[in-house]
C-alpha cells in the first residue's frame, strides 16, 4: 500500500524502493534534514482501513500450480523486491512481501524495500526489513522440496546509533519508568515466571481451544526496562547466512537457538544457565512446549560450508529444564535420508514432514510410531500440533493439486477426519488444531506475499467445513509460511471459537497523516466478523501474539520515537489493558525496531517480553547487532 505524505512533525521518508547493489559497508548517513513544511491543505485521505463489517465472499479454488525448480545459488542473483518468516514464492512483483513501513528519524533513511539475496545453506528468507538507525541483520532463504526459491537477504544502510551502552559480554541495560526514559541503569527486580500461555502443549499458547482463566495481569508500573541482550553470533568464514530459529519460555528459562547450540538464559538476568551443543544449525523448531518442558527441533548433522551446505536430517527432542537432548532420530525415503522442513508436537508424538517424506516418533522414548503412507501422487507436507495433530497432505500433480487436511491419531497415524480443499490450492498452513483452522492463498489472490486470502474453519471430528473466512491480503496483515513451515503464522491467533487477526495499516483519518491498524474478530462458526475491534492507536501497529485464557495478548509496534507495548485484549469487551511499555531511549528503540513481529520470534509471559531474530549472517556494520532483546517490568 502506498505511503501517505510525511506529517509536519514527523521525519520525511526517502523515495523509492530500489535496492543498493551488493552492499558490503554501511554508507555514510545523510546530514539531518529540516522537516518539510506541511501543505496548506492536506491531500485527500484514502479510506481509513478495511471494511470491518465486510462479510466473507465465496471464492472458487483456482489452481495455481508451480513448477519444480532448483535451490538458489550461493552467489546473490539480481534481487527482486522481496517472511516470518516469509517464504519463497514465484518471482514477485515490486513491493512484494513488505510490511507497512515506519518512518525514520530526521535525515535518516526509512525502512523501504531492501535487497534480498538467497542464502545457500537451506534456510528460508524472512523478507525482512530494517528499521531506523541500526542496519538489520541479513537473512536468507531455505530451499526445499526441489522448488526454486526467489528470496533475497535484506539489508539496509542506516545511520550510526546515537546512544549505545555496551557492558561486558555485549549485555547492556536500560531503565524506563514511563516518565524518565533518558535514565539508564543496571537491571534489577524480582522473578518472572511463565504459565500455560507460554506455549505449553494443549494450553492457550498453541492457539487452540481456550480454557482456564487469564494469567497475565497488569503490574503496578507498566514501564519496562531492558533485562538483557544477546549479541548476534558470527557465522563461519565463507558462510553467508545460518538459521538460528527457535525460542522458548519455561517457568525459569528463556531458551534460544544459536549457530550450533541452544542456550538457556535466566529469564530475569540473562545469565547462562546451560548450553546444549549441537553438531549443526537448527533448521526448524516447534513453538510448542510440553508441561514437563520438552520441545522438538530439526538440525543439521554438521556445520554448513561453501561446498557442503548440509541437509536438515536430524530430529531431536530437547529438555529445556535440564538443557539436554532426550533423543535424536533420522528417517529414510528409500535409501536416502529425509531432509525435513518442519517439526511439531501433538498428543505425545513428534511429527516431522517434508516433500521427500515424513515420520513420527514417541515423544518420551523416540521409538518410531508411524510414517505417512507415500505414493506417486501423495505425501504429507507437514503437521500442525498442540492440542491435536493435523497433517497437510498433498495429492495430485503440479497442475492438479489437492490438499487433504487430516486430523490424525497421534499414536497410529490413522486419519480420524479429513477435509479436501478445492483443487488448485497449492499450499495451506495450520493456524490452530483445536478448533481446526487453516489458511490458504486461494487462486494466488492475496497479492502481498502473505500466503493468505482465506481461512477455513473445519470440524475436526467430522472433517466438514464450518465456515470460510475471506481475508484479502490488502486488508489483513496476517502471514503464514504455508510452503515449508506448515504451522508458522503471525498476526493471527485463535480462541473463544473466534479468529483474531490484525488489519493492514491505514490512515487514521482526520487532518493528521498518522497510520494505525486494528485487531478484529471473526466467528469461526459463521465466518462473519463479530464487530469487535481493538485499535492500535495513532502511529502504532498492533499484532496478536497468542491467547491468554479468554483474552488476547498483542504487541504494539511503536512509532519512531516511542517504545513498543504489550497489551491484553478482553475476549468479550475488547477493552485493552497495557501490560508493558518499553523504553523510548534511542539505543533501546534501535534494537527493538529491528525485531519485526512478522519476521522475528516474540514471546511474552509473566511480565517478560523476549524478542529474537531467526537468522545470523556475515553482513557486518559499525554497530553491534543483537539476536535477542528482553524486557521486564518490576
Amino acid at each position: 500500500m502506498s505511503q501517505p505524505p510525511p506529517p509536519p512533525n514527523q521525519p520525511p521518508q526517502q523515495p523509492g524502493f530500489g535496492p543498493p547493489q551488493e552492499p558490503s559497508e554501511p554508507q555514510t548517513p545523510p546530514a539531518p534534514a529540516t522537516p518539510p513544511t506541511p501543505p496548506a491543505q492536506p491531500p485527500q485521505q484514502p479510506p481509513a482501513g478495511p471494511d470491518l463489517n465486510k462479510a466473507p465472499q465465496p471464492q472458487p479454488g483456482y489452481g495455481y500450480p508451480q513448477a519444480p525448480g532448483t535451490p538458489p545459488p550461493a552467489a546473490p542473483p539480481t534481487p527482486p523486491q522481496g517472511p516470518g518468516y516469509g517464504y519463497p514464492q514465484q518471482q514477485p512483483p515490486a513491493g512484494y512481501g513488505y510490511p507497512a513501513q515506519q518512518p525514520g528519524p530526521y535525515g535518516q533513511p526509512g525502512p523501504y524495500g531492501q535487497p534480498q539475496q538467497p542464502g545457500p545453506y537451506g534456510q528460508q528468507p524472512p523478507y525482512g526489513y530494517a528499521q531506523p538507525t541500526v542496519p538489520m541483520q541479513a537473512q536468507a532463504g531455505q530451499p526445499g522440496g526441489g522448488r526454486k526459491v526467489n528470496a533475497q537477504v535484506a539489508i539496509i544502510v542506516s545511520a550510526v546509533v546515537a546512544i549505545a551502552l555496551i557492558v561486558g559480554g555485549g549485555v547492556w541495560y536500560a531503565n524506563s519508568s514511563g516518565k524518565d526514559d533518558d535514565k539508564q541503569t543496571t537491571a534489577e527486580g524480582g522473578d518472572t515466571k511463565g504459565g500455560e500461555g507460554d506455549g505449553k502443549e494443549g494450553g492457550s499458547g498453541d492457539g487452540g481451544a481456550t480454557t482456564g482463566e487469564a494469567e497475565e495481569k497488569a503490574p503496578a508500573a507498566t514501564g519496562s526496562k531492558v533485562l538483557f541482550q544477546v549479541p548476534s553470533p558470527k557465522v563461519p568464514k565463507g558462510v553467508t547466512t545460518i538459521s538460528i530459529a527457535g525460542s522458548w519460555l519455561t517457568d525459569s528459562v528463556y531458551a534460544k537457538s544459536g549457530l550450533s547450540e541452544i542456550t538457556g538464559y535466566d529469564r530475569k538476568s540473562g545469565t547462562k544457565k546451560w548450553t546444549l551443543d549441537l553438531p549443526g544449525p537448527v533448521c526448524a523448531a516447534t513453538p510448542h512446549v510440553t508441561e514437563d518442558n520438552k520441545t522438538a527441533i530439526v538440525h543439521k548433522p554438521a556445520m554448513p560450508s561453501k561446498t557442503d551446505p548440509q541437509a536438515c536430517t536430524e530430529v531431536a527432542v530437547v529438555d529445556l529444564a535440564a538443557g539436554s537432548k532426550v533423543w535424536t532420530k533420522t528417517a529414510k525415503s528409500g535409501t536416502m535420508p529425509v531432509s525435513f522442513n518442519n517439526v511439531t508436537i501433538g498428543g505425545g508424538t513428534v511429527a516431522a514432514g517434508s516433500t521427500s517424506g515424513g515420520a513420527a516418533w514417541d515423544l518420551a522414548t523416540g521409538d518410531e510410531r508411524w510414517a505417512p503412507k507415500t505414493s506417486d501422487s501423495c505425501y504429507d507436507a507437514g503437521y500442525g500440533g498442540g492440542a491435536k495433530l493435523v497433517a497437510v497432505r498433498k495429492c495430485g500433480s503440479y497442475d492438479q493439486r489437492q490438499l487433504h487436511i487430516q486430523n490424525v491419531d497421534p499414536k497410529t497415524g490413522d486419519v480420524l477426519a479429513e477435509y479436501k480443499m478445492d483443487e488448485g490450492i497449492e499450499y495451506a498452513a495450520v493456524v490452530s488444531t483445536d478448533p481446526l483452522v487453516v489458511a490458504a492463498d486461494v487462486g494466488d489472490s492475496a497479492g502481498d506475499g502473505s500466503g493468505i486470502s482465506d481461512f477455513f474453519s473445519i470440524d475436526n471430528k467430522t472433517g466438514k467445513l464450518r465456515a470460510r473466512l475471506s481475508a484479502p491480503g490488502d486488508e489483513f496483515a496476517a502471514r503464514c509460511d504455508a510452503i515449508y513451515k506448515v504451522e508458522n503464522c503471525t498476526g493471527v491467533t485463535v480462541g473463544n471459537d473466534r479468529l483474531y487477526i490484525a488489519t493492514e495499516e491505514h490512515d487514521s483519518g482526520g487532518d493528521s497523516y498518522s497510520q494505525t491498524n486494528e485487531v478484529v474478530a471473526f466467528d469461526l462458526a459463521t465466518g462473519k466478523q463479530t464487530g469487535q475491534r481493538a485499535d492500535a492507536g495513532e502511529n502504532y501497529e498492533i499484532f496478536p501474539l497468542r491467547m491468554d485464557g479468554p483474552d488476547v495478548i498483542a504487541y504494539k509496534r511503536p512509532p519512531y520515537d516511542k517504545g513498543g507495548q504489550v497489551v491484553s485484549i478482553d475476549g468479550e469487551s475488547f477493552k485493552e489493558t497495557i501490560l508493558m511499555e518499553n523504553p523510548s531511549t534511542e539505543a533501546v528503540r534501535d534494537v527493538e525496531s529491528r525485531m519485526s513481529p512478522d519476521y522475528s520470534e516474540i514471546q511474552f509471559g509473566q511480565g517478560g517480553l523476549y524478542m529474537s531474530s531467526v537468522y545470523a549472517s556475515d553482513f557486518t556494520s559499525r554497530e553491534k547487532e543483537y539476536s535477542v532483546i528482553a524486557f521486564g517490568t518490576e
